[in-house]
């Protein structure tokens, strides 16, 4: 006859199958835990992909619009020949604009030279 122990495991016996199921549990939570992290990542950068879609939908229709309200504004009226501050006001505007790079230099001769004739 064995001198083997019957009944309930002894003291190894229980720490053994304890660490063989808490091991087993941490494996399958850290598992989980990158499954759902995985599927949060896709998830963001399903939205950040849809929102530059947007982002980028809005900025056509921003500059379709832009180039619509310039289509149809009307021409500026032609300045009366002869008044003074409104000379004024033009050559003040001609030099911001020349100032601003907005002209070349011919530009603004010519400009200058035409309202002063």
């Amino acid at each position: 006859m064995p001198l083997g122990r019957r009944g309930r495991p002894g003291l190894i016996g229980m720490a053994a199958r304890t660490a063989v199921v808490a091991g087993t549990a941490t494996a399958v939570s850290g598992s989980v835990a990158r499954h759902q992290q995985g599927k949060a990542n896709e998830q963001a950068e399903e939205q950040a992909y849809a929102a530059q879609q947007q982002q980028a939908a809005m900025d056509a229709a921003a500059a379709q619009a832009v180039a619509n309200a310039q289509a149809a504004a009307p021409a500026p009226a032609p300045a009366p020949a002869g008044g003074g501050t409104d000379l004024m006001a033009q050559l003040t505007q001609l030099g911001t604009l020349h100032a601003q790079g907005i002209l070349s230099d011919e530009e603004f001769s010519a400009a200058k030279a035409k309202l002063l004739s």
